[in-house]
């Protein structure tokens, strides 16, 4: 079984997978006038969601930050270990580095998909990790807005091809 987080370390991770998808827009915005807005609304949101999640580790209690979060099989965990250890997707590595300037706006926005979808695969381990007094219900949230991302990712594509 891997290490087991405290609500305060899940959440760490979770501001980090905000960080890196508002650099990735940014970086990419810049490289690609034609899909600038969409990459920099996007962006602006993952700020958003990078907020709340910083407010609601702000609002844990010291006992929250300390001990494992409850998870009595050790899913959550072993799940959340995996996704922290890099096998879907590294928080210790900047995405924006991925980009070499040569991608076409379908390169950018297919990766950007990609993106989101392993975040949503992270918040949905992390929703098992959350109590809900310790703010379930937010992160069920950020899930969906996650989902529309990709809706608008893929109709932005669609209007590529």
């Amino acid at each position: 079984m891997g290490m087991p987080f405290n609500a305060d370390e899940v959440f760490e991770m979770a501001e980090q997978v905000e960080r890196n998808g508002a650099k990735f827009y940014r970086t990419a915005a810049q490289q690609l006038p034609e899909v600038r807005k969409v990459l920099l609304d996007l962006a602006a949101m993952e700020d958003e969601h990078l907020k709340t999640f910083a407010a609601m580790r702000a609002q844990l209690s010291a006992p929250e930050q300390e001990p494992p979060v409850f998870d009595p099989d050790g899913e959550a965990q072993m799940y959340l270990r995996v996704m922290a250890d890099g096998y879907v997707f590294d928080v210790k590595t900047d995405p924006a580095e991925q980009l070499t300037g040569r991608e076409t706006p379908e390169d950018i926005l297919q990766t950007a998909i990609g993106m989101e979808k392993d975040s949503i695969a992270f918040y949905v381990g992390l929703k098992e990790a959350v109590p809900p007094r310790a703010g379930r219900d937010k992160v069920e949230a950020i899930i969906k807005e996650e989902m529309r991302h990709i809706v608008t990712l893929s109709e932005k594509l669609s209007t590529l091809k």
